[in-house]
């Protein structure tokens, strides 16, 4: 966020990069978006998800040493990706500048998520599947998709790999990767309830909700 509160200042006054490349607004902007995204938006979800699912299935988490390797690996993660796109490492796509080898480790550390998480629905106590699970499920399939679709790209070097789309299909592909958020809905379908210390108002209701979003 400060990073963000940075670049805004520069826009006013170019100079605060004092004529350092990893200061500029090219290299902090990047840096800055995807910082909330992986580094906030990620991990909120991720966390969530892992609370909530353990205790609507009244089981404790599918592997949890696996889960953990997620914990630390996607911190690992944020902070050398943070560090790739000062050094000026960037796919040029909005928000998805981060290059190949952080788009695969990345897709391995979200299909280990989808591990622990349908998992532990599996292992459920309970038959009934609560909303806030059908939210996050649905977040960590199409997710998958979204990224791994839009990062297909051809390697060149370790830090440069080119896209496989091209012009105006590129630009299709990129903004349908880039507005997505119906994880947040699963949050709210948890913990709202839980802070106002009632149920959801009309369950059937989130189901259609649910439904009609995906």
């Amino acid at each position: 966020m400060l990073a963000g509160v940075y670049i805004s200042a520069e826009l006013i006054w170019p100079g605060l990069d004092f004529g350092q490349f990893w200061l500029s607004f090219g290299r902090l902007r990047p840096l800055h978006t995807n910082g909330i995204i992986f580094g906030f938006g990620v991990f909120a979800l991720m966390a969530t998800a892992f609370y909530s699912v353990q205790r609507t299935s009244h089981v404790p988490l599918f592997a949890p040493k696996l889960a953990w390797f997620i914990c630390y690996g996607w911190q690992i993660i944020v902070l050398l990706g943070g560090l790739s796109l000062l050094a000026g490492w960037n796919t040029t796509k909005e928000y998805a500048e981060l290059e190949w080898p952080f788009d695969i480790a990345i897709a391995v550390l979200w299909v280990s998520f989808g591990i622990v998480f349908f998992g532990t629905i599996a292992t459920r106590k309970i038959k009934p599947i609560y909303i806030s699970n059908w939210f996050y499920g649905a977040l960590i399939i199409v997710i998958a998709m979204l990224h791994i679709v839009n990062n297909l790209a051809i390697p060149v070097t370790i830090d440069k790999s080119y896209s496989i789309y091209a012009g105006a299909q590129d630009a299709v592909v990129q903004w349908w990767y880039g507005h997505n958020a119906g994880g947040f809905l699963g949050m709210v379908c948890y913990f709202l309830p839980k802070h106002a210390d009632r149920p959801i108002w009309s369950y059937s209701l989130s189901v259609v909700a649910f439904w009609a979003f995906a």
